[in-house]
């Protein structure tokens, strides 16, 4: 299994002011604007980022880091067999990933997906 990247996600109340905050004082891009979710970038290296989110669209909680991997559905088989929580079952999402999310032994829930 490869991990393709990892993105923190910070969850905030206003998108507005937390995108204004990264964009001007770091220097981040806005590479995805979905209305409940921001995802950012550094204009320089695209693949460091990072999300703000206000919920999540169909999912019950806030993840504290999406991780993209090259085969979401072992990664749920993988976490099925180790008995962890299941927070968000494998879906297929209409913006084009396939996800889940699970809980780690400390409580964080991680969105872990694939794209399309």
């Amino acid at each position: 299994m490869t991990i393709k990247r990892v993105v923190p996600d910070l969850e905030t109340q206003s998108l507005e002011q937390a995108k204004a905050f990264y964009v001007q004082v770091l220097g981040f891009e806005v590479v995805m604007d979905q209305g409940w979710i921001v995802t950012l970038a550094d204009p320089d290296r695209p693949e460091v980022q990072l999300s703000l989110m206000t919920h999540d669209e169909t999912a019950p909680v806030v993840p504290v880091a999406s991780i993209e991997v090259d085969d979401v559905d072992a990664r749920y088989a993988a976490a099925k067999a180790s008995g962890a929580e299941i927070v968000h079952e494998l879906t297929d999402e209409e913006w084009g990933v396939r996800r889940f999310f699970v809980r780690d032994p400390g409580g964080h829930v991680v969105n872990v997906l694939s794209h399309r």
